[in-house]
């Protein structure tokens, strides 16, 4: 059984910051990919960034240069740094990771709120 646990969502702010974080547990070996995905209301799930295990990464161009994701494979954690946060990033965060097999698991989601 694989875990994944975030937390560090919450409200925030028009132009404040948010760290999410997320940690993999069970019987899990290996990973290959780490990162974020999010689903607005009355949207469809898109990917926010993601991280490879070689430490190469990959943002959503809606993200780029306000987001910052990182993982620590001790420790089976990815990050989000978020800053400049805006009003279209509400939206409940999910994180995932993909093993060397292919195979997805996926977080419960946390939600963050931005908003004055």
């Amino acid at each position: 059984q694989v875990q994944l646990v975030e937390s560090g969502g919450g409200l925030v702010q028009p132009g404040g910051s948010l760290r999410l974080s997320c940690a993999a547990s069970g019987s899990i070996f290996s990973i290959n990919f780490m990162g974020w995905h999010r689903q607005a209301p009355g949207k469809e799930r898109e990917l926010v960034a993601f991280s490879r295990v070689d430490g190469s990464t990959q943002y959503a161009e809606s993200v780029k240069g306000r987001f910052t994701i990182s993982r620590d494979n001790t420790k089976r954690t990815v990050y989000l740094q978020m800053n400049g946060l805006r009003p279209d990033d509400t939206a409940v965060y999910y994180c995932y990771l993909v093993t060397p097999e292919g195979r997805p698991y996926w977080g419960q989601g946390t939600q963050v709120i931005v908003s004055s």
